[in-house]
């Protein structure tokens, strides 16, 4: 019975072992979380919802920029869908923006057409 035990114990702290790379997420410290940048009128180029994050494309005055999302559940817990952007929509967005100062970041806020907000994050 003792045998058993420490097999067991054993296969799950190596089963833990091996589950660990599954539950690992890459860090958020490429985005500069305290200084918001906002865009207004910016076009919708590409909506990509995809795992493990959705990810948007903007045309802008300033360039094209590449927004990573949170995941597609969370997002849609916030109100987004799959559909919520189409190329060639315009809107507003906020962002956390690169820290290396290319175009681009983590989406925190899209304004739609009608006044509409949502989260990303």
């Amino acid at each position: 019975m003792k045998r058993l035990k420490i097999c067991a114990a054993i296969l799950s702290t190596g089963a833990f072992m091996v589950a660990q790379p599954v539950a690992a997420h890459h860090s958020f410290a490429m985005f500069d979380q305290k200084n918001v940048k906002i865009l207004k009128g910016v076009t919708v180029t590409k909506f990509q919802w995809s795992n493990p994050h959705v990810y948007l494309i903007v045309n802008s005055g300033g360039g094209t920029f590449a927004l990573e999302c949170n995941s597609p559940s969370n997002m849609t817990q916030a109100g987004w869908k799959f559909n919520t952007l189409k190329e060639g929509d315009s809107i507003d967005i906020s962002f956390f923006p690169l820290r290396n100062g290319k175009p681009g970041g983590a989406l925190k806020v899209v304004t739609l057409k009608g006044g509409k907000t949502l989260d990303a994050w």
